[in-house]
């Protein structure tokens, strides 16, 4: 089953519209959706090597822009739904203090989320209902982001190939690992 979904996710990769469905994927996995591009992204770049560049900055544009949304949701959800909730319960001035730590290590939080498999989307909607100033959030998002999708397309285009291979011999071993290090992004989420 796994290597049908190899072959299959390998066949997309090279079709014409893969570019339009990278990102869409790069846009909602920012905002609401729990896949990461890189799913994509690797086959398309191991597939066609020469469009590296063009793959990573398709991710890279379309990750930042579904950030954007994923602001828009954390401030407008919170200030609509959020405050009025903990005003009543009387937790208003313990949200302030939240806001205030969180946005003191904002640009580390946001770097270190576009960096690793932490879910972006966390973040993201995180910095809107803090209101972490928004230039902050765009400037270091594409630092982060660039960086994360740049540095995939530079050791697949380099060493694509030899990465192909072993991802083709040991299918299943990197299917696992893949899980659990999207499981280890959510228990981030929920433990820390």
């Amino acid at each position: 089953m796994i290597s049908r979904l190899y072959q299959w996710t390998m066949g997309l990769a090279d079709h014409p519209r893969a570019l339009w469905v990278l990102a869409l994927i790069s846009f909602v996995e920012s905002s609401i959706f729990p896949i990461p591009p890189d799913v994509l992204m690797i086959p398309m770049i191991l597939a066609r090597p020469s469009r590296a560049w063009i793959i990573a900055s398709v991710a890279l544009i379309a990750s930042v822009i579904g950030g954007l949304l994923g602001y828009m949701i954390g401030a407008l959800f919170y200030e609509e739904i959020g405050r009025p909730i903990l005003e009543t319960m009387g937790k208003a001035d313990a949200m302030a203090a939240f806001n205030v730590k969180f946005n003191s290590f904002g640009f580390w939080s946001v770097l270190i989320a576009g960096l690793t498999p932490f879910p972006f989307k966390v973040i993201t909607i995180m910095s809107g209902w803090t209101g972490l100033p928004l230039a902050t959030f765009v400037v270091t998002a594409i630092i982060a982001r660039g960086i994360r999708f740049f540095a995939v397309a530079v050791l697949l285009w380099k060493y694509g190939e030899p990465i192909r291979d072993f991802i083709e011999r040991r299918l299943g071993l990197m299917s696992i690992l893949f899980v659990l290090v999207l499981l280890g992004g959510f228990y981030m989420v929920k433990y820390l």
